[in-house]
């Protein structure tokens, strides 16, 4: 479903953008990945909406049907945010044993708090983190945007089924620079209005 609006309270949440998983072979260069997250963390700091980044230190307990776990290690600074981000004080730090961001934190409350009523994902894997965690954010009452050009994934089959099938069915999808508009638009409706 394209994008449409963003609420008054929305909040930006980056997902898995860490040291450990950024040397990845991803389908669309992470830099570029990076610079359009960088640039609607920029955006939501200057008008003062919550940013939540989230990384995974871990998995969720239980056997797959790919076989055994990887030795994936979490240690050595594996989990550390890109300094890209640029984390800040106030930032929202969410650190996850599952694919999704909700599940194993206390993320939907720590958003209910602050009034958040909507969410922007971007980061990586799309058909992962990325994908769990709008699937949770709409099961928990929040309105999804996607940012589809500030996300990726290491397979393309994966990526692209997540985009088509997927985010349609639980929420609104665009590109930074559509976001980034709404964003501007929102803002100047609120200046008009006090």
């Amino acid at each position: 479903m394209p994008l449409t609006a963003l609420d008054p309270s929305t909040a930006l949440i980056v997902i898995d953008l860490q040291k450990g998983i950024v040397d990845g072979h991803f389908i669309h260069p992470i830099g570029e990945i990076i610079d359009r997250t960088r640039a609607l963390i920029d955006v939501f700091r200057a008008k003062k909406l919550p940013i939540v980044l989230v990384n995974v230190a871990g998995r969720p307990p239980g056997r797959t049907e790919q076989g055994p776990r990887s030795s994936t290690s979490f240690a050595g600074g594996w989990t550390d945010f890109l300094p890209e981000l640029d984390r800040q004080p106030g930032d929202i730090v969410v650190t996850k044993r599952s694919w999704g961001a909700f599940a194993t934190t206390d993320l939907e409350g720590q958003l209910k708090a602050r009034g958040v009523t909507q969410v922007v994902v971007t980061g990586v894997a799309t058909s992962g983190g990325v994908e769990a965690t709008a699937r949770q954010a709409y099961e928990q009452g929040f309105n999804v945007s996607l940012a589809l050009d500030a996300m990726t994934d290491i397979r393309e089959e994966a990526h692209q089924y997540s985009i088509r099938n997927v985010f349609p069915r639980v929420g609104e999808t665009g590109s930074t620079k559509e976001i980034i508009s709404l964003l501007e638009r929102l803002l100047e409706e609120r200046n008009a209005a006090s």
